[in-house]
């Protein structure tokens, strides 16, 4: 069992997050702890606030009061909603929150069934509990109810399956939700160097992103939007701001991540391993298909940008094993996009090329091509705008909002070919 820990000091976001999977029918309490009790047994938002009211209103200076868990049992776990609920009970009871009010969600919309917990980190008297070596403890409880229980222990559920992310399937339903476990994790787990690499792996997830710029009462305005890919690399659906998401996939936070990343990348060494698969793999694949196949069985995706004449000019590399993105002309003069298509065009011709040239088979390859990416991007209309950057429960008719939104499109200028 995996239990994901969360602070913040939105509670409504957290109750609000739940609440949908209820209306939905894709979720159902099971379980609540020290709460208002409604007179029909229907839990609303409303009722919910009330019952952590008091604890919120005598909290002395937590800034991040609420607290948002979710434990996750291996598919192979059959668990009743009793058992769910003794889990949910000992865990919290372990990790020093057993008397605080909380409230108990059972998620079904994923062959994984699992439960969130909302609770508050400040008792009544506005006192924060104490976290110390919360994560430490945490996985302890994990594995002691592991064992109680008779469950999957999680370290031979990531051996065996190695948590994969799953792309992002807009027929599915619940895009913002799917969008949000492929961007969170990434921008926790990876390391990149900028925000095209960033883009680049979310891109093999189906998740797009773009960087907006603009003004705010005359201010320089930044900030990122996310939204889902179909098959071929195009946008479907409304996009989302990334507040939506949390600070943590948000401009500032990427750059810090960026910042970050570079010191890991340099002083572990994180290139050579790259490098040496990738190498490798030049010499001994004759085709685009071969190589990209070759690299993915030892852990690599390449994603290569093309034109529409088919030219590649990007060629970025995602090493999953170390969790670090690559551009190729990063690692290397011999790994530009200038020597993958010269390799993919006439290997015979490449500095880095097989001992026995073959031709190149002609099969098309995704890719991710910014050019009709960019094309789609200038397209869309101060309606479209409005609907991303609108917060929820907001006007539509906010005239701040649409100034902004105009002034956004008035900065677009057309790129300069030196």
């Amino acid at each position: 069992m995996i239990a994901k820990i969360s602070s913040n000091n939105n509670l409504y976001g957290a109750l609000s997050y739940n609440q949908n999977k209820l209306d939905g029918d894709r979720a159902k309490v099971i379980l609540t702890n020290k709460m208002i009790e409604p007179q029909d047994g229907i839990f609303d938002i409303h009722t919910c606030m009330r019952s952590f009211e008091p604890y919120l209103l005598a909290n002395r200076n937590t800034e991040k009061p609420v607290l948002h868990v979710s434990l996750n049992p291996d598919p192979k776990d059959v668990l009743s909603d009793e058992q769910l609920s003794e889990i949910a009970q000992e865990y919290m009871q372990k990790m020093g929150y057993g008397d605080q009010p909380f409230i108990v969600y059972k998620h079904e919309d994923l062959e994984r069934k699992h439960i969130h917990i909302v609770s508050l980190r400040v008792d009544e008297n506005g006192r924060k509990i104490n976290d110390k070596f919360e994560h430490r403890r945490s996985m302890d409880a994990c594995r002691k109810l592991e064992q109680k229980y008779g469950l999957v222990p999680a370290d031979q559920k990531q051996r065996q399956e190695g948590l994969p992310l799953k792309p992002v399937k807009y027929d599915n339903g619940d895009v913002k939700q799917q969008i949000a476990n492929i961007i969170r994790a990434v921008a926790k787990d990876y390391h990149f160097l900028s925000l095209k690499e960033y883009r680049a792996l979310l891109h093999i997830y189906n998740v797009g992103m773009e960087e907006i710029r603009g003004e705010v009462k005359g201010k320089p305005y930044r900030g990122i939007v996310y939204s889902a890919l179909n098959d071929r690399g195009e946008k479907v659906g409304t996009p989302f701001k990334s507040s939506l998401f949390g600070k943590s996939v948000g401009i500032e936070a990427l750059e810090k991540h960026i910042e970050k990343s570079a010191q890991v990348i340099k002083n572990r060494h994180l290139k050579e391993r790259s490098k040496q698969i990738i190498s490798k793999t030049m010499r001994t694949c004759q085709n685009r298909s071969d190589f990209e196949k070759a690299l993915e069985k030892k852990g690599i995706s390449a994603v290569f940008r093309t034109n529409d004449e088919g030219r590649i000019y990007g060629a970025t590399f995602i090493d999953h094993e170390q969790k670090c993105i690559f551009n190729g002309s990063r690692l290397g003069k011999e790994f530009s996009a200038n020597v993958f298509n010269t390799l993919f065009r006439d290997p015979a011709t490449c500095p880095i090329s097989p001992q026995s040239p073959q031709p190149p088979e002609t099969q098309p390859c995704k890719t991710f091509d910014n050019q009709s990416h960019d094309k789609e991007t200038a397209g869309t209309g101060i309606g479209g705008l409005f609907d991303i950057f609108s917060p929820a429960g907001s006007p539509a008719d906010d005239y701040e909002e649409k100034a902004f939104l105009r002034r956004t499109k008035k900065k677009r200028r057309p790129k300069r070919h030196v």
